[in-house]
């Protein structure tokens, strides 16, 4: 049976920090393949005007990701009913493919905000959580559950929002996402602001 790391998220655009954890996440020996699963719209996240539409998303994140034979960029969850939770989704998933364990892949700052997930304890319950750093959330790894690992990765202090901030401002994005993604963006014309 397979572990198969399950890594979500808007990836509004996908970044460097996104890729480089991915990477880091496959070295681990933890999971034997990262699915980063591109969500059509994140409960958690209404509201967000500035979001790329998902077929735009995916195809940033199949740019970022195209040398990476361990890492598979997924549109599973547009075929499931919107807004798909977590747990939804891990059902999903262990359904349509009975042959793998999943693993969800996780960052600390979403931890610490675990309890107002929908039915948080039955994901903690039912399934294996990775989680990696993040800047300014300190985790004692002596509470966490048995199922839930704190994987020892790097600090990536990059953010979605700051790319979309400079994207807005014409500044440049390298080092910030992937060159191909860069490219895409100044192509697409993507987050610029709205004129007055």
């Amino acid at each position: 049976m397979r572990r198969i790391g399950i890594f979500g998220g808007s990836f509004n655009p996908i970044h460097c920090g996104h890729v480089a954890l991915a990477r880091e996440l496959c070295q681990s020996g933890l999971v034997d393949e990262l699915w980063m699963l591109v969500s059509p719209l994140n409960p958690l996240k209404k509201g967000n005007t500035d979001i790329a539409d998902f077929d735009t998303r995916m195809d940033m994140a199949r740019l970022a990701l195209k040398d990476d034979a361990q890492i598979k960029v997924s549109d599973f969850e547009a075929s499931l009913p919107i807004p798909s939770y977590t747990y939804t989704t891990l059902h999903a998933l262990a359904e349509a493919h009975p042959d793998e364990e999943f693993y969800l892949v996780i960052g600390a700052d979403n931890w610490l905000q675990f309890g107002n997930w929908y039915r948080g304890d039955d994901i903690i319950k039912e399934f294996h959580i990775l989680m990696y750093a993040r800047p300014g959330c300190d985790i004692d790894v002596e509470t966490l559950p048995p199922s839930v690992t704190l994987v020892n990765t790097h600090l990536y202090d990059i953010s979605s929002t700051l790319v979309r901030q400079r994207a807005a401002n014409g500044l440049s994005l390298s080092g910030l996402v992937p060159p191909e993604v860069e490219d895409y963006i100044i192509a697409k014309g993507l987050y610029k602001l709205p004129s007055l």
